[in-house]
């Protein structure tokens, strides 16, 4: 996901339920770091969740 930072992947996991996303950075070392983990509720992910995970990979890199 280039719109929140290099190196930030996304997994879409979608159930009967509704969407869900992961975002997660895995090019630090050896740890996976999650960002952010959320149910989608409209087709476009809201501003707020991307601003969410831009703000968690600053506190840490």
């Amino acid at each position: 996901m280039p719109s929140i930072g290099p190196g930030v992947r996304e997994i879409r996991i979608r159930q009967a339920s509704g969407a869900f996303r992961i975002i997660y950075l895995a090019t630090i070392g050896d740890v996976v770091h999650v960002l952010h983990a959320f149910q989608k509720k409209t087709q476009a992910t809201a501003k707020r969740d991307i601003d969410l995970a831009k703000a968690r990979l600053r506190q840490i890199r």
